[in-house]
């Protein structure tokens, strides 16, 4: 509002601070600063900087945690983890065989316990050959990726943009795939990987290249892909599913080859890195991969620079358990990893308990979940399932 004069000012009249002119300027232009709006950052990572800072701890500790829901098992078994306990990934795993419709029919039911603006992360293990959970009408019997590895990319990246279109019509959208582990050794003493054929059976420059092309094929359909088992289970021979007394790898380092392909198809925009359980005597001789803060935190987030998703392969595998399952998403977290991947239910909710009890008394494991829920909802965004 204008005030009206009262006259002419005196001559000698001496204006005070209050009411001269160049006062009145910059009182004016202070306040048309301050109705100009704050710059809202509308990016996904923006975006799930917002969403996670109105949540509670529960509800970002709910991100971090992945439960299996098994073939045969009724969707509802997962309500109350997900529409209370806020979990926010699901992976559909076990011997699946009734076609795209009934996998759709399970994963449409468990995104209804789930809020509209904050759908399920819906994974599976997809990779061809003895590892295909998802079978019947709908779905093409995908070759081994080692048969996968004799084709060209522009081949492989047709043939991954189908079976990604097949996962997307059954409601799945991050295939825990390719397995990007070069394999050094004997293949059939390489227990998780060569015996398997789970790999694309080249060295490791060829498996970088058909990684991209598996990756790249799977975003064209709107699926996204997951490398594993970093580093790489290629120079190992026990399996760390079924190995109770973990698994040790000798010769895999930093400057290596095989680490090399992982990093090499980081260029492709994988979702997430998968970690390997086992653990690497020439990186960090005291902790498996997937709670080595020399590798995730120092390494792949520091040197290398990913600063995505990073997962872990199944945490109730046998390679893990003589540790409390309270103890492991902890370890996860605190190591710089962000989403625990857990294939028994039965360890879901110790998971969760864990995280919640430590995030509780520990303000810095309180910001440290915080930052990797960050994580798991900037993917979401970028997906399109969080809005």
């Amino acid at each position: 509002m204008v005030s009206c004069s009262p006259g002419p000012a005196s001559n000698n009249a001496i204006s005070s601070p209050e009411t001269s002119p160049t006062h009145m300027a910059e009182e004016h232009d202070s306040l048309n600063r301050s109705k100009v709006p704050t710059a809202i950052d509308d990016s996904p990572h923006g975006r799930a900087v917002a969403t996670v800072t109105g949540m509670t701890m529960t509800e970002r500790v709910g991100q971090l945690v992945m439960a299996p829901l098994y073939a045969g098992s009724d969707p509802s078994t997962l309500r109350d983890l997900i529409a209370d306990q806020h979990v926010g990934s699901v992976l559909i795993i076990g011997n699946w065989n009734s076609g795209t419709a009934g996998v759709a029919r399970a994963t449409s039911a468990l995104q209804s316990y789930a809020p509209a603006d904050n759908q399920l992360l819906m994974t599976t293990d997809q990779e061809g050959g003895e590892v295909q959970h998802l079978r019947g009408d709908g779905f093409d019997t995908m070759p081994s990726a080692v048969s996968q590895g004799t084709m060209s990319v522009d081949r492989l990246r047709q043939s991954a943009r189908m079976w990604g279109s097949q996962l997307k019509s059954a409601g799945i959208n991050i295939d825990l795939a390719p397995v990007l582990g070069t394999v050094t050794v004997n293949r059939d003493d390489n227990a998780p990987i060569g015996a398997l054929h789970r790999d694309f059976g080249l060295d490791a420059a060829g498996n970088a290249e058909h990684g991209k092309a598996f990756i790249q094929g799977m975003a064209d359909s709107g699926v996204g892909s997951t490398i594993k088992h970093y580093p790489g289970l290629g120079s190992v021979t026990g399996n760390t599913d079924f190995t109770a007394d973990g698994i040790l790898d000798t010769t895999t380092t930093l400057d290596g080859a095989q680490i090399g392909a992982f990093n090499s198809a980081l260029e492709a925009n994988p979702s997430m890195v998968m970690m390997s359980l086992a653990t690497y005597r020439a990186i960090d001789p005291n902790n498996p991969a997937v709670f080595s803060s020399t590798l995730i935190t120092d390494y792949l987030r520091g040197t290398i620079g990913f600063q995505g998703v990073i997962t872990s392969d199944s945490m109730s595998a046998a390679a893990l358990g003589g540790m409390p399952p309270g103890e492991l998403g902890v370890r996860l977290v605190e190591a710089g990893g962000d989403l625990a991947c857990i294939g028994a239910l039965d360890y879901v909710q110790p998971v969760l308990d864990g995280l919640n009890a430590k995030a509780v008394v520990d303000t810095n494991f309180a910001a440290e979940v915080t930052q990797s829920a960050i994580r798991v909802m900037t993917l979401k965004y970028t997906m399109g399932l969080a809005r």
